[in-house]
């Protein structure tokens, strides 16, 4: 327990005029009030973090932090007034042996400085050598990357090198709401258990950090050295710049290049995102011209010089809302000797079932221009990666083994992405997804997100294995795992010949359930959240959504993950997919298979627990 001083402090105003205030504080914390809405914070006292109170309601507090007098950065952080929701830490290691105060503006509305000297906060900061991090919510994921704590949205420089999947990721380390965007940092070995590390990248004076990508440099065409690890991001302050990074110690630290930015434009563009074309021996670029629609397409020898080739997407896809966060490959179409380009663009708002979505295009690129495929009414169709209202700012990993082209999204809609009911931490990834494109029926070539192979080292025991089973209307029910929330994975393969839907529904003793449904003539799945748990914090989160199947045969088979806050649902081997957050008040018990319009079978349904 911290020891409390109080005491009294004379402070002498700009006028002449003396003001004594008494002061509370914790210990090796001095808090001076300078007036109404600018307080000092001094630290005298040891320990590696102070803890800085938060309450979400409040407005940020800008806070400028003074190491021997200099500015060394600012960052803004809700700052508690009359209650404390959670505590964030701001790591004064690097400051030891140096005076640190904070000099810190509030925007909430006081009278008085004795009115203002009675937020909570003032009270609440101290000192500590640690800082815990055991999970303490409900909802947090037992199987997907999540922050330590704090926000996160995009994924961001995803790279893979000497047995490691190195995943940024938009990061906000003073607060579970948007803000301070930095890179944090994730390593994982399968694609399954995540190391946190510290953050890899800070605001500057160009900006806070937004999104980005990371690729290997083994020519050394940068000039840091072979296999140096190349970074673009975008600098968002004023204006939106893109900034280098490399790094020698394999993406743990990155070095800035001192003469950053190295493209600027006159209108809002983010997100860039580059790969080696080794046939033209040039580094080609995709930047998101976020309000005009389009993505723009540069190359460069050195990634320090950028020429602008072309732009593509004006008019076409999805234009409802800004295009983000893009990124562009090739891959072999399944059953052919074809090779096609996929270029993926993630919009908000715009999706298909509201908010923020991932789209694709399917054509060709020679370098410096991207062409997309036009469908049989001359006309480029609109193409979606996933029809869950979870999926976002998907892109893929550079330089990933055995030429797999292995992606992970951001699980949540910018709707209501900071008011879901968590608040040491906010949003997850989506499990990681090996794409691929096959042929459809009606001749058209779509992108297929199968579950990354490594996803089945989370299986523990077959908790239920039926070859084979008939159901009807009355349906059959089974018993989902009960250990670890219920968190499990289901296989399911459904004959539907002789029905019109099939109803596959997980719920709780207290009624909250999911229903997804199988309609056999319109060759579409449904999921169903409206009464799934709690669903009342957005307006925009109750929701029905719709995939097609893309099959012929009326049968379907399906491959279902259930966290303790997400369902991803992955349709014949990934051709269709829909990841969908839910807050059930108690864990799903029970899975229930019915059909409608005549009897269906069951051909297969194993369940495993989840390690």
């Amino acid at each position: 327990m911290n020891s409390i001083i109080k005491g009294l402090v004379t402070i002498m105003m700009l006028s002449g005029s003396v003001v004594t205030l008494d002061v509370t504080a914790a210990e090796g914390v001095e808090v001076n009030h300078l007036g109404v809405n600018n307080t000092l914070v001094r630290i005298t006292g040891e320990g590696r973090y102070l803890l800085l109170p938060v309450q979400e309601s409040n407005d940020d507090a800008r806070i400028n932090v003074l190491v021997d007098g200099r500015l060394d950065r600012s960052i803004n952080v809700r700052l508690a007034k009359s209650k404390v929701d959670y505590y964030v830490p701001f790591d004064l290691s690097p400051y030891a042996g140096h005076e640190v105060v904070m000099n810190i503006t509030t925007t909430q509305g006081r009278s008085t400085v004795r009115e203002a000297k009675d937020d909570a906060c003032w009270k609440s900061m101290t000192l500590s050598d640690t800082f815990d991090t055991a999970n303490r919510e409900k909802y947090r994921p037992a199987y997907h990357h999540t922050p330590l704590y704090g926000w996160m949205n995009d994924p961001n420089g995803m790279f893979y090198k000497d047995g490691e999947w190195h995943l940024y990721y938009q990061h906000n380390p003073y607060g579970s709401k948007w803000q301070n965007l930095s890179w944090g940092h994730s390593t994982s070995k399968d694609l399954i258990n995540w190391e946190n590390h510290p953050e890899a990248l800070e605001p500057t004076g160009l900006g806070m950090v937004f999104s980005g990508s990371c690729a290997l440099d083994p020519g050394n065409t940068a000039g840091y050295g072979d296999d140096a690890v190349l970074g673009l991001y975008t600098s968002a302050d004023a204006s939106q710049t893109q900034s280098l990074v490399w790094s020698n110690d394999g993406g743990e630290t990155f070095e800035l290049y001192p003469a950053n930015p190295v493209i600027t434009l006159e209108s809002e563009a983010r997100d860039p995102n580059m790969f080696w074309d080794d046939n033209a021996k040039q580094w080609v670029l995709l930047l998101a011209h976020a309000l005009e629609h389009e993505m723009l397409v540069f190359t460069s020898p050195d990634m320090k010089v950028w020429t602008l080739q072309s732009s593509f997407g004006k008019g076409e896809g999805a234009q409802g809302g800004v295009w983000e966060c893009p990124d562009l490959f090739e891959l072999p179409v399944a059953g052919s000797d074809e090779r096609k380009w996929v270029l993926i663009c993630n919009l908000n708002p715009g999706g298909p079932f509201g908010g923020s979505a991932t789209q694709y295009f399917v054509g060709d690129f020679d370098g410096k221009t991207f062409k997309a495929d036009a469908g049989a009414d001359g006309k480029i169709p609109t193409k979606w990666m996933d029809f869950g209202k979870d999926h976002y700012a998907t892109v893929s990993w550079s330089d990933a083994p055995d030429n797999r082209r292995t992606v992970i999204g951001w699980m949540s809609n910018w709707q209501y992405a900071a008011e879901v009911p968590t608040m040491q931490f906010r949003s997850a990834n989506t499990l990681p997804r090996d794409v691929s494109l096959f042929k459809a029926a009606d001749g058209e070539i779509y992108l297929s997100s199968a579950p990354s192979p490594e996803l089945t080292g989370l299986r523990d025991r077959l908790t239920l294995n039926v070859k084979k089973a008939n159901i009807n209307k009355k349906g059959r029910v089974y018993d989902l795992p009960a250990a670890n929330d219920g968190v499990c994975e289901i296989l399911l393969d459904v004959d539907a010949r002789k029905s019109k839907t099939v109803d596959i529904e997980l719920k709780n003793s207290d009624g909250e359930r999911v229903v997804m449904r199988y309609d056999v003539a319109a060759h579409t799945l449904s999921f169903d959240r409206r009464e799934s748990g709690i669903v009342d914090f957005s307006q925009d989160f109750p929701a029905v959504t719709v995939a097609p199947t893309f099959e012929t045969d009326n049968k379907i088979s399906l491959r279902i993950f259930v966290d303790r806050s997400s369902i991803e649902v992955f349709g014949d081997g990934g051709r269709f997919v829909m990841t969908n957050l839910v807050f059930p008040v108690k864990p799903y018990s029970k899975l229930s298979v019915s059909a409608q319009g005549g009897n269906a079978k069951i051909e297969n349904l194993r369940i495993f627990s989840i390690k």
